[in-house]
């Protein structure tokens, strides 16, 4: 009785706690408790959730045809209903430190509640030590992980104040790469590159309109998609191809535009559209570090544009201010060909993609750019090829606070579409130049999580059987 009582009052505190960040859901009152389903297969929305100052915030991935979203509180094996939401985030006020909560979302479809499965469910602690007891938080993480057992013991060091090694909290910054970092690299080409084919050779829309240069360049993804032939410049062709084929669209408008296109299967997979395939082990790092006061940038080759638009409504909450990528030129849409510098923006204008392609973020381009937009000197770096190198020198390289450099090494080729020369080459170079490695095949419990096989694995079983 008293296990319950508490529970009672544990429900109450975070309905209050809700209700100040949900005002437009009305009176919040505790429904009937609800079991979690037996099903093995989830079709509701994919929760996170993070300590944020004194809050939890919570945030989930958007369903297919859902008209609102229904938040709860998973205690003594029952689901008890905290809010109904329409959007795809709430805020927990004055959590009790040192508790563990567990919470699920569900989905309101045709009339109908998506069913929570125990996969559904998404623990946190708050109140505790991150750095301490970082190897709960990295939970999809081997125990034996090099990655995970160097960054904990990095994080204790840190977040010590007094110790030789504290960096105050200003200066906790961490910069990601995001293709083969924190997201699928190759599906059967970058996400970017498979846009820009989709745009020109697909589109009913749009291809019959597309320009030869554009065709030309979707053509080469194509061939390279079908036999991995590469071709020297194409990084910036794609960049210039893809600045054209979007030209004169507003920012809205190229994000509705992205968003269809994430709706759209993973070919290689079972189980995974186009903008599902995050890394949850590297979201867990990122999660830790934001627990421990850091800053997380994404600096990635990709279209800054492109990749706002697959954070867009995602598992992973990062404002646009803190994605850097690829640039291409924004225009008002009265300018026409008149320079910047003598055009006034008015009332009646409109940013507009304005077709032309200005830089590739890759390799030193982002170390200039690191300096230009955050202007401080990373303390962290998350990569995975020589696109990166640059950046991962640049954060261990004369820096006044301890800092670490870590790469991703595509070795799981039953899991994910990886590539063992790629990845041997890739282990060889953090050993010469001291980067922290990390095996997607070892370090890893899992990568899409539960529901998603990679087709590729299926295939040559079959083929050798």
């Amino acid at each position: 009785m008293k296990k319950n009582g508490k529970a009672k009052k544990i429900i109450a505190a975070l309905l209050a706690a809700c209700m100040l960040q949900t005002s437009a859901v009305g009176t919040l009152a505790v429904g009937a408790a609800a079991a979690v389903s037996a099903e093995a297969q989830s079709s509701g929305p994919v929760v996170t959730a993070a300590v944020s100052g004194e809050t939890i915030k919570l945030r989930w991935t958007e369903v297919a045809g859902a008209t609102k979203y229904r938040l709860y509180l998973y205690e003594n094996g029952k689901l008890h209903k905290l809010a109904d939401k329409k959007g795809c985030s709430a805020t927990i006020k004055n959590p009790e430190a040192g508790r563990e909560y567990t919470f699920a979302v569900s989905a309101r479809v045709d009339g109908k509640w998506t069913k929570v499965t125990k996969n559904d469910l998404v623990k946190i602690t708050f109140g505790a030590s991150s750095a301490v007891d970082g190897s709960d938080m990295l939970s999809l993480w081997t125990s034996d992980a090099r990655a995970k057992t160097e960054l904990i013991s990095y994080m204790q060091a840190i977040t010590t104040e007094g110790s030789k090694d504290y960096i105050p909290v200003e200066n906790r910054i961490a910069v990601f790469d995001f293709d083969g970092t924190l997201f699928c690299e190759t599906d059967p080409n970058y996400f970017d590159y498979t846009l820009l084919k989709y745009r020109v050779l697909e589109d009913p829309d749009y291809k019959d309109k597309a320009s030869d240069f554009e065709k030309e360049v979707a053509n080469k993804i194509k061939e390279q998609n079908e036999t991995g032939k590469s071709f020297d410049g194409l990084e910036v062709d794609h960049g210039k191809a893809v600045a054209s084929a979007f030209k004169g669209m507003t920012l809205d408008e190229f994000n509705s535009y992205i968003q269809k296109f994430k709706k759209q299967a993973m070919p290689s997979y079972d189980g995974m559209k186009r903008g599902e395939g995050f890394y949850k082990p590297m979201l867990q790092i990122i999660d830790y570090l934001r627990a421990n006061d850091f800053t997380v940038y994404i600096v990635s080759g990709t279209d800054r544009f492109i990749v706002r638009g697959i954070m867009y409504n995602s598992v992973l909450d990062l404002p646009n201010s803190q994605i850097i990528g690829s640039d291409e030129l924004l225009v008002a849409t009265g300018q026409g060909d008149t320079d910047g510098l003598k055009y006034t923006f008015t009332d009646k204008d409109e940013l507009v993609l304005g077709g032309q392609f200005i830089i590739k973020n890759l390799k030193t381009n982002k170390v200039t750019v690191i300096a230009q937009e955050i202007g401080e000197q990373p303390v962290l770096s998350f990569g995975n090829s020589t696109g990166d190198a640059s950046m991962a020198e640049y954060v261990t390289t004369n820096n006044k606070y301890r800092s670490l450099a870590f790469m991703l090494c595509c070795d799981d080729t039953e899991r994910e579409n990886g590539n063992t020369e790629k990845a041997d080459k890739m282990f060889s170079l953090c050993d010469e130049f001291d980067w922290v490695p990390v095996s997607m095949k070892n370090d890893w419990t899992t990568i899409y999580g539960d529901g998603v096989t990679y087709k590729g694995a299926k295939e040559e079983a079959k083929a050798a059987a």
